[in-house]
């Protein structure tokens, strides 16, 4: 399905996008969980060194009720947490590569 684009639909497309993406830390959260990967929390924490426990859970509920990530719970001693793109937050890999390579085009 093609969508016609006018520049008022488009400007609104591009807010909503960003809300959803708005954060120092979630594009980064993304790149650790694209492919397929997952990930438990820890793994995040320690993947991204310089996010706090408080932010970092903070980016991953809010990217869960944007239906990106999908949270996995163990109930287990110690408890396990797991994290995974959902397939709509996969699809967002190729237009974040195109990011980055129009980013080092700049360079």
């Amino acid at each position: 399905m093609t969508e016609k684009w006018t520049p008022a639909s488009a400007a609104d497309g591009v807010e909503q996008v960003l809300k959803i993406l708005e954060g120092k830390w979630k594009l980064v959260i993304l790149f650790h969980l694209f492919g397929g990967q997952v990930k438990r929390f820890s793994e995040l924490e320690k993947a991204i060194p310089a996010i706090t426990q408080k932010m970092l859970i903070q980016q991953l509920r809010q990217m869960e009720a944007d239906g990106i990530v999908t949270r996995t719970i163990y109930h287990q001693v110690p408890p396990k947490v797991e994290y995974r793109l959902t397939d709509w937050g996969q699809e967002l890999c190729p237009a974040l590569d195109a990011l980055l390579k129009w980013a080092e085009n700049k360079k």
